[in-house]
């Protein structure tokens, strides 16, 4: 039996490319909005997005509350105030 893998092209080149998309989904938002980023991966998409859209741009400091055994995954998040948001899925 002969198995082919196949490299799909990824969604996005990059995280740029990803914020650039996603400012025109979000076009209806122009100058009307802020722009807030994960720091650690979400921040290149933010300020492309705010870039864009003419928004004002924040940051968002979050703890992650990583899935026991799997830590790259989570289930949801933390902020400053201590009060936990989750994934419900």
């Amino acid at each position: 039996m002969v198995v082919l893998v196949t490299h799909e092209r990824p969604y996005y080149l990059d995280r740029t490319e990803a914020g650039r998309q996603l400012a025109v989904r979000l076009g209806g938002y122009q100058g009307n909005c802020v722009v807030f980023g994960v720091p650690n991966g979400g921040m290149p998409v933010a300020a492309e997005i705010a870039r864009r859209l003419g928004a004002d741009l924040d940051a968002v400091v979050v703890r992650k509350l990583p899935i026991p055994f799997n830590p790259e995954a989570g289930y949801g998040a933390m902020a400053n105030d201590g009060l936990p948001v989750y994934n419900r899925p």
